[in-house]
């Protein structure tokens, strides 16, 4: 069987959540629930950091605006995990060449990402919490079963992937003035930050 499923779904969950991915995989492994889980991801120290990560991305993910610093930061991180996944599958199954793997694996855990980091800056936009709670947990829920039902329905799981992630970049076309907005308000708050000796330059 093609691992080339199970890549492209591990890939668009790492994008929203890679710590949950890596934790989830490394479970389904470790309890035997499947045998397509390569040992990296099922040793104690990888299913550790993945657990401790994934209760930081929990709480981060929640709170506004310190969702995006998350994102940004994870702007590296998630692809990187989503190529690093893709690239221990391939390994595993022999199907799909590594680097191969990487890419599909990388590219869309990015376009996700983009998706994921583009909706978290327009429901900022809005000053209430709790559109960033609902919006975490559905985020959680949706990775946690599309990646289990991968498990079992590789194929099928691939298809949702890929619907929710045309379906993301096609919602985030018409929030790009939403965002926008956000920016220029961000860029503004920072300008009135910056200490009045800038602005009036040093005494004469």
């Amino acid at each position: 069987m093609s691992v080339l499923p199970l890549v492209f779904t591990s890939g668009w969950a790492s994008g929203i959540n890679a710590y949950a991915v890596v934790l989830l995989l490394g479970l389904f492994g470790v309890t035997g629930v499947s045998d397509d889980v390569p040992q990296t991801l099922q040793r104690p120290e990888v299913l550790i950091v993945a657990g401790v990560l994934f209760l930081c991305e929990a709480v981060a993910d929640k709170i506004p605006y310190v969702d995006s610093v998350w994102d940004s930061v994870h702007t590296v991180v998630r692809p990187l995990a989503g190529a690093w996944v893709g690239a221990l599958l391939a390994g595993h199954g022999g199907s799909l060449p590594d680097v191969a793997a990487g890419l599909i694996g990388g590219s869309t855990a990015l376009a996700s990402h983009t998706v994921k980091a583009g909706t978290r800056m327009a429901v900022n936009a809005s000053p209430e919490p709790f559109s960033n709670i609902v919006l975490s947990f559905a985020e959680d829920l949706g990775v946690g079963g599309v990646v289990a039902f991968a498990m079992f329905h590789p194929e099928a799981a691939a298809v949702i992937a890929a619907v929710l992630l045309f379906s993301g970049l096609v919602v985030l076309v018409f929030l790009v003035s939403r965002i926008r907005r956000f920016l220029r308000r961000r860029a503004r708050r920072r300008e009135e930050r910056r200490p009045a000796s800038r602005v009036s330059g040093p005494p004469g």
